[in-house]
């Protein structure tokens, strides 16, 4: 095998494990492959440029691409004297991750504190409701204990995801050089 070879090999090795683990941003292995593809060029990329490499149509390119650039893994540059749209993987992984996870959790906060504060707005109303009957009132009791753990757990969910966005995560685990 040459060098040529080996190199391919390798490269093909990553690409094939990010598009195994893509699923975690949500995305299907085909972006996984695209996305792969892309961290080994050293230039940007047109989807006529991808969907030749990867054999696929411009169309799931396309696709794709817009996938994979909501997930804030790719973004779109310029280049002079080039009239097609260039695309290239974002240099920063710790700040995709980060961009990534606070999208996703801090929508997933926000719809439970919403929920919660409306449910537990009613249990008080059932729980002073003096014509519920005791087995009533002692679930609705034990629903509110419930609910004010999982309130306590989004409100430390939400604290996390703040120490992600304001990087304070890198001090409790610090990007080392190996």
């Amino acid at each position: 095998m040459d060098g040529k070879e080996r190199l391919e090999k390798a490269r093909k090795r990553i690409t094939e494990s990010i598009a195994q683990n893509i699923h975690l941003y949500g995305l299907p292995p085909s972006a996984g492959r695209q996305f792969g593809m892309m961290f080994f060029q050293n230039k940007p990329s047109t989807l006529d440029d991808m969907a030749n490499e990867l054999g696929m149509s411009k169309t799931s390119m396309s696709t794709s691409i817009r996938a994979l650039s909501e997930a804030k893994l790719v973004e779109r540059v310029w280049e002079r004297g080039v009239r097609k749209d260039l695309y290239e993987v974002k240099e920063d992984w710790y700040q995709s991750f980060i961009d990534t996870f606070t999208m996703k959790w801090r929508r997933s906060v926000s719809i439970h504190t919403a929920a919660i504060r409306k449910s537990v707005s009613e249990l008080e109303q059932l729980i002073e409701d003096e014509t519920i009957s005791s087995t009533i009132l002692e679930e609705a009791k034990a629903d509110m204990e419930r609910l004010i753990y999982i309130k306590q757990y989004y409100a430390w969910l939400d604290r996390l995801i703040n120490a992600f966005e304001d990087h304070e995560i890198f001090n409790l685990v610090p990007i080392e050089d190996e």
